[in-house]
């Protein structure tokens, strides 16, 4: 099958050459891995909870914290990204994440623990920016959306690694000693340094991109993304992040929390139902990465915001047994993940090649730091509501959010991306 007529999922992987493979496995394995970091914290908020007395809304605000720092983490690493180039940024946020994960095992009360998260939320974001851009610009616009989503899907299986993790931890370990553990394992990823430096190589559209600027003397200024022009795109792409992100994290931080708190499951009893949320989510982004190159981008956002709708008011709100929660866990990972696989290429393909790295990173990020409240929003409403159906509430309503900006944002499959 010929390079132009191959719409397979793994068709992209097929035809690609050894830099753009070596670039592929590099942000994928620290995108599994930014997402096995993130993901200790939701495994272990019952535990810090119970440990230290913290209520639910504090408990949900360390999230918020981290995904607001991440917000400026994301914008600054994207406009260094710009300025000092894709790979260097990607380099030093994986450096920075994994070094405050450690120093989260440490902490001695929670403050400390909010603190250290937010700092780690700050390299959270940034690893994202740079290493999406670097995606996009590597991967040729037929493949773009396939490959950039298919890295995606490593989300899950960090989440899934966290998940094996917490069930290791917690059988070996008292609780007190288990989550602390936990967050000394989240310091490995500064491993995947080492082949970074090795085999990842700065995209030529970028390098020519910024040898534009430098030769002109007209470097992008860090608000450039706010001017008349580009601001439109700007506001309706953070809409289009707050919504996804929002409703993302709305199920994921408190899933875990709700079927220990609500439906009387074990940490370890638990497991066997976030695999089936994994796996399907893990399911979602292959197929959400090859909707975005067969059908587009938008009505990839579109199908599955709809669902993510369903799927939240059937998980929380219908009266079913543990069994069928269990089986439902499945299409609510698929449709509340999936669509991120077609989120970098569509911002990538957003964005001027000289601004991308600034609108990619602030416009996922500052979804991402809206979205931050919805998890202390779901906290908080949970003591009247009850958790059940504070995380309807705010899912349903991120989930509308993100809906209405797919429909008003442009299609932007198979764009070519310029060095301007």
């Amino acid at each position: 099958m010929s390079q132009q007529t191959d719409t397979s999922l793994t068709g992209f992987y097929k035809v690609m050459n050894p830099k753009e493979k070596k670039t592929f496995w590099g942000c994928f394995l620290g995108w599994a891995l930014d997402g096995m970091d993130f993901m200790i914290y939701p495994l272990v908020i019952g535990t810090i909870i119970a440990v230290w007395q913290v209520d639910r809304g504090m408990a949900g605000l360390a999230v918020t914290g981290t995904l607001l720092a991440s917000a400026f983490g994301g914008w600054f690493a994207g406009y260094l990204a710009d300025r000092i180039g894709r790979v260097r940024t990607l380099q030093f946020t994986i450096l920075w994440f994994s070094s405050f994960s450690l120093i989260c095992a440490f902490t001695q009360d929670f403050n400390q623990l909010m603190i250290a998260r937010a700092l780690l939320g700050f390299g959270f974001g940034g690893e994202w920016a740079a290493g999406a851009v670097l995606m996009g610009e590597t991967i040729r616009a037929e493949y773009r959306g396939r490959a950039v989503g298919t890295v995606q899907s490593a989300w899950a299986i960090g989440w899934g690694a966290a998940v094996l993790l917490q069930a290791i931890m917690f059988s070996l370990l008292p609780a007190d000693m288990a989550w602390r553990a936990m967050f000394v394992v989240g310091f490995f990823p500064a491993l995947l340094l080492l082949y970074i430096r090795r085999h990842v190589d700065e995209p030529e559209i970028a390098k020519i991109a910024r040898e534009k600027v430098v030769a002109a003397g007209q470097a992008p200024s860090i608000l450039e993304i706010f001017k008349p022009g580009i601001l439109k795109t700007t506001i309706l792409a953070s809409l289009l992040t707050m919504g996804a992100q929002g409703g993302y994290y709305a199920i994921t931080t408190w899933v875990p929390t709700f079927l220990k708190a609500e439906r009387k499951l074990t940490v370890v009893g638990s497991t066997g139902y976030l695999a089936f949320l994994i796996v399907g989510s893990f399911i979602g982004y292959l197929v959400g990465a090859w909707m975005a190159d067969r059908y587009g981008r938008r009505k990839l956002f579109m199908t599955f915001s709809l669902g993510a709708i369903v799927l939240v008011i059937a998980y929380t709100q219908l009266e079913i047994t543990n069994e069928m929660m269990m089986w439902l866990g499945f299409p609510l990972g698929f449709f509340a993940s999936g669509y991120f696989s077609g989120m970098g290429a569509f911002l990538t393909e957003l964005f001027p090649t000289r601004l991308r790295g600034s609108g990619q990173g602030f416009c996922y990020n500052f979804g991402r730091g809206i979205g931050a409240l919805f998890p202390a929003l779901v906290g908080y409403f949970s003591a009247q509501y009850g958790l059940a159906m504070a995380i309807a509430i705010f899912a349903v309503i991120a989930y509308g959010v993100f809906f209405i900006a797919a429909v008003i944002l442009p299609e932007t499959k198979g764009r070519e991306l310029q060095a301007n």
